[in-house]
């Protein structure tokens, strides 16, 4: 069954809630939700699911966007030194925030459940 499509302003007021039977449900905010499905190659919507045997896939999608994330702060903290100005400051960094789903996907792997949300 297809997922509707998220509009911009549905997901300014959306949240997502992303449960499995095998551990705590992770709460994320609409447009923070969005950009991590984006990440993992979906499309933002609605209801969802990740399948215990894309879990691994998703995981070290996850794992390297941050990276990504780690080495562009990085590279923008040296050429704001380098310019003399303050380093922009991120309040919660792309770890800090997929850390319980990537927690939660390994959990949900190993005993193969699956993640649903919106459901």
């Amino acid at each position: 069954m297809p997922a509707a499509v998220v509009t911009a302003a549905q997901a300014q007021a959306m949240i997502y809630k992303f449960k499995s039977r095998d551990a705590a449900d992770v709460i994320m905010l609409g447009p923070n939700g969005d950009h991590v499905l984006r990440l993992l190659g979906r499309e933002p919507s609605a209801k969802g699911i990740i399948e215990p045997a894309d879990m691994p896939a998703a995981i070290a999608a996850l794992e390297q966007a941050v990276l990504a994330d780690e080495a562009d702060t990085e590279r923008r903290r040296d050429e704001a030194e380098q310019a003399g100005e303050a380093a922009p400051q991120a309040v919660v960094t792309l770890r800090q925030r997929v850390w319980p789903l990537i927690e939660m996907m390994r959990q949900c792997h190993r005993d193969g459940q699956p993640i649903v949300w919106g459901v």
